[in-house]
C-alpha cells in the first residue's frame, strides 16, 4: 500500500483514490482488469421494456416451400412423360459430337447441370440462362431468345437480341459452342396428345 499526502497534509492510498478523499475532490476508480471466459459466457441481461424478442430459430426444412416438383402441362397430357421435340447438335466446341433434348416450353441453356440443356464443357458459357429456346405445342414453332446472362447468343452468326424463331438446321453460337438445330416435331409429326388437343375445339 502506497501512502500520500495531500496539499492539506491528509494521508491517503493513491492506489485507491486518485486524489484526496478527505478534501472531497476526485472519485474512486476501480482497477481494470482483462475479461475472462467465465465474463463472457455470461448471460446477457434481457431489456424489460414489455417487448417480446424473437427466438433465432432455424426455419424448419420443407416448411413454407412447395415440395412437389412442377410438372408442365403437356408432360402431364402425355401421362408424365415430357416428350422430346428435337435436339440441338454440337458440331464446334469442346463437347463435340454431343446431342441435347429439347422438350416443350422453355429449355434453358447454361454449363450448370441443372439446366435444362447443360453444356459443362465449354466454360466461356455462362452457368445459368445464357440463352433460350423454346417449343411452342400449340403452333409447333420453335424460338430462341437471350438469356439474362451476360454472354451473347448469335444465330447463324448474328447476335439475338430479341426472340427469333429457328428453322431446321440453323447455327446457334454460345461462347466456343456452335450447335445445329434439329427440329422433331413440326410439319411432318406431332405428339397425338397435340392432335386430340385440338379436335377437341368446338365444332361448327
Amino acid at each position: 500500500m502506497s501512502m500520500v499526502s495531500c496539499g492539506n497534509g491528509h494521508f491517503y492510498n493513491d492506489e485507491e483514490h486518485s486524489s484526496c478523499p478527505f478534501c472531497g475532490v476526485g472519485l474512486e476508480i476501480n482497477p481494470t482488469r482483462p475479461l475472462t471466459p467465465a465474463d463472457t459466457n455470461r448471460a446477457r441481461p434481457t431489456p424489460d421494456d414489455g417487448h417480446t424478442r424473437a427466438a433465432n430459430t432455424p426455419p424448419t426444412p420443407g416448411v413454407g416451400r412447395d415440395p412437389g416438383v412442377t410438372r408442365h402441362v403437356w408432360a402431364k397430357r402425355m401421362g408424365g412423360v415430357d416428350p422430346v421435340v428435337g435436339w440441338l447438335v454440337c458440331i464446334e466446341g469442346p463437347e463435340r459430337g454431343r446431342d441435347y433434348r429439347l422438350h416443350t416450353e422453355r429449355n434453358f441453356i447454361g454449363r450448370d447441370p441443372s439446366m435444362d440443356v447443360a453444356i459443362t464443357g465449354d466454360p466461356s458459357i455462362s452457368r445459368a440462362n445464357h440463352a433460350v429456346i423454346s417449343y411452342n405445342p400449340k403452333r409447333h414453332t420453335f424460338r430462341l431468345a437471350p438469356g439474362d446472362s451476360r454472354g451473347l447468343a448469335y444465330l447463324n452468326d448474328e447476335e439475338v437480341i430479341a426472340p427469333v424463331e429457328l428453322a431446321p438446321y440453323d447455327r446457334v453460337e454460345l461462347g466456343e459452342t456452335t450447335l445445329l438445330f434439329i427440329p422433331f416435331c413440326g410439319e411432318r409429326f406431332v405428339w397425338p396428345v397435340e392432335e386430340k388437343t385440338q379436335d377437341a375445339a368446338p365444332k361448327s
